[in-house]
C-alpha cells in the first residue's frame, strides 16, 4: 500500500500546480476551436462546457492524436453497438474498434448521448452547471476512466486555461435529468463489459499511448511529464531523447508538446515539402510539429542558426 499512497501524494503536488505553469499553444488552439460547441453541448445536454473541453483536450491530446486526425474521434468512443464507420487502434488491448466520424462535432455530440444515456451518470446532473470540480471527481467515480489521477488531471486544465469561464449558468439538463428516468434509458440486464464502464482512450499515469508523426515514435506530454520521466518510462536516457528533440539542457515540457522517443527525420512527409509561417511560430515548432530535425530546416533553408522565420515566410520542409 505504502507505494501507492506515495504515488498519489505525487499526483496531488504535480497536478495541483499546473495552473502556475505557461499555457500551450496547441491547447488554446483548440480551445479557441471548438468552445463554442462545449456550449451548445452544454446547453442541450447539461454537462458543463468546462468538462467537455478538458476531457476533449485530454483524451484527444488537444487534437493531435491518432484517433482525432484520423477518425475525428475527439473522446475514444469504443464501437459498442455501432453500426457506422470504424477504426483499429491498439489500446487495452490490440487492433481495437474505435467509432469514426464524418465530423468532430459528431464527436462531441456522441459523447453527450454517451454520459446522458447512462444512469451511472444521473447523480453528476443534480450538481451546480458549473461545479467543474464535482463533476470532475463524479466522472471518475462513475468509473469513465481507469486513471487514478483524471479527476485531478481535468481539473488541473480547467482552471490553467479557465476553461470555468465557458461554463453556462443556466442549462436545459432538466429535460435530461428525466430521460434518465424513463425505460427507454434503463440500463440492459445482462452485466457491461469491462469497455462499457471504461470509455476514455487514456492511458494510467506514467503510461503514455504512443503515436508516429511522419513515421517516428513519439508522446504527447501530460502534466508532470518531465524529459527524464519519459527517458526512463522507455529505457532511453534523458540526453539522447533531449537531443531527438532539439530541446536545451534547461527546456521543460509543457501538457501537449510532443515527445520523440526515436530520431527525427531529415524531412517532412511527401504530403508537406513546404510550410507558410503563422504568427507566433518558432522554427523549433515547426520542426517539432512536422517530425523533422531542426538543424536540418535551418540548413534546407539557408537560416543562421540563431534567426527566427518571418511571418509569412514559405519553409522548405524537403
Amino acid at each position: 500500500m505504502y507505494p501507492k499512497i506515495v504515488l498519489a501524494l505525487l499526483l496531488l503536488l504535480s497536478f495541483g500546480s499546473l495552473h502556475s505553469q505557461k499555457r500551450n499553444k496547441v491547447y488554446e488552439d483548440y480551445i479557441r476551436r471548438y468552445h463554442s460547441i462545449a456550449q451548445r453541448q452544454q446547453s442541450s445536454y447539461g454537462i458543463p462546457s468546462s468538462i467537455i473541453l478538458a476531457q476533449g483536450l485530454l483524451e484527444s491530446s488537444a487534437g493531435t492524436s491518432y484517433l482525432a486526425i484520423n477518425a475525428n474521434n475527439h473522446f475514444g468512443i469504443k464501437c459498442h453497438n455501432w453500426s457506422g464507420e470504424t477504426e483499429y487502434r491498439d489500446d487495452d488491448r490490440r487492433n481495437e474498434c474505435f467509432r469514426k466520424y464524418k465530423h468532430p462535432l459528431d464527436s462531441y455530440e456522441d459523447h453527450s448521448l454517451f454520459i446522458t444515456g447512462r444512469k451511472r451518470y444521473a447523480s453528476l446532473f443534480r450538481l451546480s452547471p458549473t461545479d467543474y470540480q464535482g463533476w470532475a471527481h463524479g466522472l471518475k467515480k462513475a468509473g469513465y476512466a481507469t486513471d487514478p489521477a483524471y479527476a485531478y488531471k481535468l481539473i488541473s486544465i480547467i482552471e490553467t486555461y479557465g476553461l470555468h469561464q465557458y461554463d453556462l449558468d443556466k442549462v436545459t439538463g432538466e429535460k435530461r435529468q428525466r430521460d434518465f428516468e424513463s425505460p427507454q434509458a434503463k440500463p440492459a440486464v445482462t452485466a457491461p463489459t469491462y469497455e462499457e464502464f471504461v470509455m476514455g482512450y487514456v492511458d494510467a499515469v506514467a503510461r503514455h499511448n504512443v503515436y508516429y508523426n511522419n513515421g517516428v515514435r513519439c508522446v504527447v506530454a501530460v502534466q508532470g511529464d518531465t524529459y527524464g520521466s519519459i527517458a526512463d518510462e522507455f529505457n532511453i536516457s534523458e540526453k539522447r531523447i533531449r537531443s531527438y528533440n532539439d530541446a536545451a539542457q534547461d527546456q521543460e515540457l509543457q501538457p501537449g508538446d510532443w515527445v520523440y522517443i526515436r530520431p527525427k527525420k531529415k524531412r517532412a512527409n511527401k504530403k508537406y515539402p513546404q510550410h507558410q509561417v503563422h504568427a507566433g511560430e518558432s522554427m523549433y515548432d515547426i520542426a517539432q510539429y512536422y517530425g523533422i530535425r531542426l538543424k536540418v530546416l535551418y540548413d534546407r533553408n539557408g537560416m543562421a542558426y540563431s534567426s527566427g522565420p518571418q511571418m509569412n515566410q514559405i519553409l522548405k520542409l524537403r
